[in-house]
């Protein structure tokens, strides 16, 4: 991990905006009032620390739930140029790629052709990896289908000169505590640690380790793993199969939380 973050200057940004879906929007970090805080959210805090004072920092987050490659696209990535910040966030193809049938290759290739947009008209894009899904019990076996798109998004990075937030690498986020009970999103732990990541690959210190390994829990019993699956299938996969079936995504009806760069 010697490329991206340690090496690089220390930046000042004035303006950021985050594309994405529900990982960007901050699914699973509810704020006191009910609000998605998530870890680009913390990354706008940290970003707007390093502005001297009386310079007012702006931020947009147009990631919304659910949406797919193509939907980012056509409806976030216009914005994000029409807003030219600094630094635009770019985490896409998640949800293509858990879905069955899709090919990585193909998904890699629309994305380069959306990094090469938005390189094209503003500042730093900083791309995103897919996790290292091998301890996620509903995700472990597309863990060949994530490696090598997350390898795609590496390439991709290199040649157009992206920034990289390396999720596959990033070990304190396997910790089961750093995931909500949905099993697919970050707790408000996980989001944390993945701000503070992604400020170190902008050159920025960082009031903590992100990797920093916290105590091992105790082994949990055969009941109570099997009461938690239960629990999980009932309130997520059931909810989840359904809205497949009917062909509705959990992002319908609902807007970006930061449509315009508002200041902090």
């Amino acid at each position: 991990m010697a490329d991206d973050s340690r090496s690089r200057d220390k930046n000042v940004f004035g303006s950021y905006a985050a594309i994405g879906d529900s990982f960007t929007e901050g699914v699973g970090d509810p704020g006191p009032d009910g609000t998605y805080v998530g870890w680009a959210d913390r990354l706008a805090v940290l970003l707007a620390d390093r502005l001297p004072e009386g310079d007012a920092f702006r931020y947009a987050n147009l990631a919304v739930r659910g949406r797919l490659l193509d939907q980012i696209v056509a409806e976030q990535v216009p914005r994000a140029k029409e807003l030219a910040p600094d630094l635009v966030t770019f985490c896409a193809g998640g949800n293509d790629i858990i879905r069955p049938g899709t090919d990585p290759d193909d998904v890699a290739e629309r994305f380069e052709r959306a990094v090469a947009e938005l390189t094209s008209a503003v500042g730093t894009v900083m791309v995103t990896t897919g996790f290292d899904t091998r301890d996620v019990p509903v995700l472990r076996h597309l863990r060949g289908k994530i490696a090598t798109y997350t390898a795609h998004v590496r390439a991709i990075a290199d040649r157009y000169d992206c920034p990289v937030l390396d999720l596959w690498s990033l070990r304190s986020v396997q910790d089961r505590r750093a995931w909500d009970s949905d099993r697919l999103h970050l707790s408000a732990e996980g989001h944390t640690r993945v701000a503070l990541r992604a400020a170190q690959v902008l050159g920025l210190p960082v009031p903590a380790d992100p990797d920093q390994v916290r105590p091992p829990v105790p082994p949990r019993g055969t009941l109570e793993v099997r009461r938690d699956d239960i629990y999980w299938a009932k309130e997520y996969l059931v909810p989840w199969i359904g809205r497949r079936l009917r062909g509705e995504s959990s992002g319908d009806h609902v807007a970006a939380k930061r449509p315009d760069l508002m200041p902090l």
